[in-house]
């Protein structure tokens, strides 16, 4: 049996995953990070994308996060996210409107335009398609 470490995912809302497991994969600033059991200390920030939880017998839960941090300490994992959303839950057709909505915002300045704003929920949008899209690609579905 391999090693595990205990790891905890939550967003302001819920938590959404607690429990031992052999390596999470996340998404971080300078790219894609896999923890194991004796990893060192870390405390970073997390981009938009997927968190990939694999325990113990290799089953796999993925979940989408829209940004957050991700602290590791000897013997726990813990992500913490704005938003967290089991991967198996999103919604394609709703990402794809919400991409649409963005883009058609940030094409169309108008007097009350927020860029800021527009460009968020554009990248959080493409970060929610990425999301599904490597869900389909690596295992054949939404897996969960």
């Amino acid at each position: 049996m391999a090693m595990t470490i205990h790891c905890d995912i939550v967003s302001a809302e819920e938590e959404l995953f607690s429990g031992l497991v052999e390596m999470v994969v996340a998404h971080g600033s300078m790219g894609d990070i896999g923890i194991l059991l004796g990893h060192a200390p870390l405390l970073t920030d997390l981009k938009p994308g997927p968190v990939r939880v694999i325990k113990q017998g290799g089953e796999q839960e993925v979940y989408y996060i829209s940004g957050g941090f991700i602290e590791v300490q000897p013997n726990t994992v813990k992500v913490l996210a704005d938003t967290a959303i089991r991967a198996a839950d999103l919604d394609e057709a709703a990402a794809l409107e919400a991409q649409k909505a963005a883009e058609k915002a940030l094409s169309e300045k108008g007097a009350e335009f927020d860029y800021g704003t527009a460009s968020a929920r554009l990248a959080e949008a493409v970060a929610q398609l990425r999301t599904i899209q490597e869900l389909r690609k690596k295992f054949g579905g939404m897996a969960h």
